[in-house]
C-alpha cells in the first residue's frame, strides 16, 4: 500500500473517445506528504529491481508526456495532425481536435448508411435478440431482454415471510464520487450523527417506532450496518434508500457489521447472472429497527486504528 498523487498534484494529460479537445492537466500543488505518482512508484520499484532502465527508457514524467503526445501526432493523418508541438499545446492548455464535432449524435453514421457504417455486432445492426447468448442456455441469462422474478437467498425463507420486507436501494452518494473525500466537509455534512443517512418513508418508519434523526440498524441475510434516519415522503413506502461509498467501520461488531453505513455490509456478493457478473450491489432485501443502544463511535476516518 503505497501513497500516491491525486490529479492536482501530478502532470498528465486527458482525452476521451469523443472529446472535441486534448487538454494539458497542469500540477497545481505539491505532492502532500510522502505521495509519489504512479510512474515514479515504479520507477523506483523497477530500480529496485534491477530494470530502472529497461522500464523507463531514460525517460521522466514529462520526458513520457512529450514522447506520448508526439508519436500520437505523427500518427494521425495529415488532415487531422495538430500544427502545435507539445512545449507548445502544454503552455496552451488545450488542442481542439480537427472533425470533431461539439454536438455528436450517436450512431449518426449507421443510420446514415448502415451497410458502410456497421454496428460492431454479429450483423451490423441493432440486435434485440443474440443467438450467440441463447445458445449458452443459461437459465437466468437469456437471448433477449426480459424480466426474471428476482432471486432470494435460502436465508431468507428459513427466516420466515415478512421478515425483511423493505427493498433497500444504494445509490451513488449527492456528497462525494463514490467513497472518496467521505472524510470532507461536503460528505461529513451530510451524516446523521455521524453515520450515512438513510432516507425511509414516514409510514414506513412511524410502524418501528423510528423517528426524523434516529440511529437505525439496518439488517438483512447478510450483515448489518447501523445509519442515520432521515424520513421524506420522495422515498416510496416499502423501500429505503441508503447511498454507497461510507468508508466500511466494522470496529464494533458486538453492535453491527459496519457503525458508519456502508451498504456493502448488507448486501449478496453476486453477480447479475453467469455471463454478465454485473454488480449487484445495489439492492437487498432488509428490516430498519431503531437502535436504542449506546453508540459505538465511528473509527473510519481516524488513521490510528
Amino acid at each position: 500500500m503505497l501513497p500516491a498523487t491525486t490529479t492536482l498534484e501530478r502532470d498528465d494529460i486527458g482525452g476521451a473517445k469523443q472529446d472535441t479537445a486534448l487538454i494539458a492537466m497542469h500540477r497545481v500543488t505539491d505532492p502532500v506528504g510522502e505521495a509519489r505518482d504512479d510512474y515514479r512508484i515504479l520507477s523506483d520499484l523497477a530500480s529496485e529491481l534491477g530494470i530502472g532502465h529497461a522500464f523507463t527508457q531514460g525517460r521522466d514524467t514529462n520526458g513520457w508526456l512529450e514522447h506520448l503526445y508526439e508519436t500520437w501526432r505523427q500518427g494521425l493523418p495529415s488532415e487531422y495532425t495538430p500544427e502545435q508541438d507539445f512545449k507548445t499545446f502544454w503552455r496552451a492548455g488545450r488542442l481542439p481536435l480537427r472533425a470533431l464535432r461539439e454536438q455528436r449524435t450517436l450512431y449518426a453514421d449507421f443510420r446514415t448508411d448502415p451497410d458502410t457504417a456497421p454496428l460492431p455486432t454479429p450483423s451490423g445492426r441493432i440486435e434485440l435478440y443474440s443467438a450467440t447468448i441463447a445458445s449458452y442456455g443459461y437459465d437466468d441469462c437469456p437471448g433477449h431482454p426480459t424480466w426474471l422474478p428476482p432471486e432470494q437467498p435460502d436465508a431468507d425463507d428459513a427466516a420466515g415471510p415478512g421478515a425483511y420486507p423493505l427493498h433497500m436501494v444504494a445509490n451513488n452518494p449527492p456528497t462525494r464520487l463514490h467513497s472518496q473525500l467521505d472524510q470532507g466537509e461536503l460528505s461529513a455534512s451530510s451524516k446523521v450523527r455521524g453515520r450515512e443517512p438513510v432516507r425511509m418513508h414516514p409510514d414506513d418508519a412511524a410502524a418501528r417506532g423510528v423517528r426524523d434523526g434516529d440511529v437505525v440498524r439496518i439488517r438483512s441475510t447478510v450483515g448489518s450496518c447501523l445509519a442515520g434516519a432521515v424520513l421524506s415522503d420522495a422515498v416510496r413506502p416499502g423501500v429505503v434508500q441508503l447511498a454507497t461509498g461510507a468508508w466500511f467501520d466494522p470496529s464494533a461488531p458486538e453492535v453491527a457489521t459496519c457503525v458508519h453505513g456502508n451498504p456493502n455490509a448488507i448486501t449478496r456478493d453476486i453477480g447479475t447472472s453467469r455471463l454478465a457478473q454485473g454488480c449487484t450491489g445495489q439492492l437487498a432485501r432488509v428490516e430498519v429497527e431503531r437502535y436504542g443502544g449506546p453508540l459505538p463511535a465511528v473509527r473510519a476516518h481516524n488513521l490510528s486504528h
